[in-house]
């Protein structure tokens, strides 16, 4: 099977999230797209406790999507190259990340060994360029493709600010954010 691997912190999961998988299936021919949050952070960056951003990425529901816990069962430290010997041999993978990762990819540990093992495609996000792009990266195109801004930080600040959430993320995680005091 191809699969394409959205990894990330999912702190806390949104539409914008589910938006690239649905968007990934139609249009790159991908079998299943697997949400991998991580475990460790390689950028170190306060986040909620894996236990609850894997709980909110549960929420997920999507056809043809999975939640892999790969990186929190074998307790990896967030970079992406650790991850890989851990994937099933059978499947083909390709690593989905979006534009706005471009600009820093040169800081992923250990990143030129990485592009040569795994490629990788690049969603467009609104408002980043999709540039600069390295050896077996590709851009995702398609005249019907829809982009957003949706973010976990534009989510977060929502939280903070007293606002409601629930239309930017999936069915429960605002439930889910508010009965576990998240964010605040």
């Amino acid at each position: 099977m191809k699969i394409g691997l959205l990894g990330g912190k999912f702190n806390p999961p949104h539409l914008g999230h589910m938006l690239i998988a649905e968007q990934v299936l139609d249009f790159a021919g991908f079998d299943e797209v697997w949400f991998v949050p991580n475990y460790g952070q390689s950028f170190h960056e306060p986040v909620a406790p894996v236990k609850d951003r894997l709980a909110m990425t549960n929420h997920i529901q999507l056809s043809k999507t999975k939640v892999s816990t790969l990186e929190i069962d074998n307790k990896l430290d967030g970079k992406t190259i650790h991850l890989l010997p851990f994937l099933p041999k059978e499947n083909k993978y390709t690593f989905i990340i979006g534009s706005d990762q471009l600009a820093t990819f040169h800081q992923w540990g250990d990143y030129k060994t990485l592009i040569k093992q795994i490629p990788f495609l690049v969603f467009p996000r609104y408002g980043y360029p999709s540039e600069p792009l390295y050896e077996n990266m590709t851009v995702l195109g398609h005249k019907s493709l829809i982009a957003s801004n949706i973010s976990s930080t534009k989510i977060r600040d929502r939280i903070q600010m007293g606002l409601s959430i629930d239309a930017f993320v999936p069915q429960g995680v605002e439930e889910y954010i508010q009965l576990h005091n998240l964010y605040l």
